[in-house]
């Protein structure tokens, strides 16, 4: 098991008398409150582990490479108090016996909604399997969430993962060879870096699927977060959300974010898009003008209250926010806490849903010889 710890030094201090001393290295306490233990295990893909990142400012994230999935991550409020933020199981079988679920996990082959479960690439068709109505959601059930990464590198503040897709895995041609590197800065960021490469055509759309409740996770619903969008058009979905086609203006509906608004403040408004949902499940068209160029900033959350602020940056030119609103909380998560409806939001920056089938969304099609590339930030701060 890879266990990684920052010590911090403490440097000498004027004392009375003039006198200097030496104070002791001590290990700062850690937050993490996972057994170890439950997530280690031999399995037929490779070893199982559980690995800690953590920054000189006290911020912690625990992973485990069964889905590449982040487990907890902590972060302070204005009082210096810190909360895990991230909604999650505690332990690798709690992950094992919930298929279905997407808790702080890499998203692959194509993360979002593929219509009818299909999509034709240089004139042949491709069947996927449908496991959101008619839909294909996230790849599932050959998503790679639920697959054992490849641990490459790891240490203190980075841990670096690889993934080989086979050809035909979940209907998708090509193999493809994911690595994928997550980052915790000194700066408060946690940032994801995302390589693909393919030996024959196919198309890929990876994103990350944490759950975010900056009043700690299972402390409510996420109503009271105010957030904030770069993007003044969106695109509107159908009644199984998929998108129309249409990009449409926020001005003047309460899909607008361009100005900062609670999240509860417009979610049950008679507004079609968000009956269709049940709330915000939409993916919003950044103002992107340099893509795919280097990154934006795509959004910002808040929580007023306890002033916890993530800021997400991305070089996608989109991003998916969802707001749990399919959550039911029947299951216990870490603590024995429950998730129940709306207890989280996601900011998964992506292409746009179904984009292999309408060909006037920005293209997600990668051939070998090429190779795909994404970063994604979320930076914690307090106000």
């Amino acid at each position: 098991m890879k266990k990684s710890l920052i010590v911090l030094t403490c440097l000498a201090f004027a004392c009375g008398g003039g006198e200097t001393q030496q104070t002791e290295e001590k290990e700062p306490e850690m937050h993490s409150k996972m057994e170890v233990a439950k997530f280690q295990k031999s399995h037929e893909d490779g070893e199982i582990d559980f690995y800690i990142l953590k920054n000189k400012n006290g911020l912690e994230m625990t992973v485990s490479n069964f889905g590449g999935r982040v487990v907890e991550l902590f972060t302070p409020d204005r009082e210096g108090n810190f909360a895990d933020v991230v909604l999650g199981y505690e332990s690798l079988d709690d992950y094992l016996n919930h298929p279905n679920s997407f808790f702080g996990a890499p998203i692959g082959r194509y993360g979002n909604r593929i219509a009818n479960a299909q999509f034709t690439l240089d004139g042949q068709t491709f069947q996927l399997e449908a496991n959101n109505g008619p839909n294909n959601l996230h790849g599932y059930p050959a998503g790679y969430h639920k697959e054992v990464w490849e641990v490459l590198e790891s240490s203190d503040q980075h841990i670096k993962m690889k993934l080989v897709s086979p050809d035909g895995h979940g209907g998708f041609p090509g193999e493809l060879t994911v690595v994928m590197t997550y980052s915790l800065s000194d700066d408060n960021a946690f940032k994801i870096e995302y390589e693909a490469e393919t030996d024959q055509p196919t198309i890929v759309n990876l994103t990350q699927h944490s759950f975010f409740n900056l009043n700690g996770h299972g402390e409510g619903n996420v109503h009271n977060h105010e957030l904030t969008l770069n993007a003044d058009h969106y695109t509107p979905v159908n009644e199984v959300l998929i998108p129309t086609g249409e990009i449409a203006p926020v001005e003047g509906t309460p899909m607008d974010f361009t100005t900062p608004h609670l999240v509860g403040e417009r979610i049950d408004e008679d507004f079609e898009q968000l009956k269709i949902a049940g709330g915000y499940d939409h993916n919003w068209v950044l103002n992107h003008d340099n893509y795919p160029s280097g990154e934006i900033k795509a959004a910002k959350v808040k929580v007023p209250e306890n002033g916890r602020v993530m800021e997400v940056f991305t070089t996608q030119p989109g991003v998916q926010v969802y707001t749990g609103n399919f959550m039911d909380g029947k299951s216990k998560s870490k603590e024995g806490k429950t998730y129940g409806k709306r207890s989280a939001i996601c900011l998964e920056t992506q292409h746009f849903p179904d984009s292999p089938n309408q060909p006037e969304f920005p293209s997600v099609v990668l051939r070998p010889g090429e190779k795909y590339e994404h970063s994604c930030t979320y930076k914690f701060s307090v106000e």
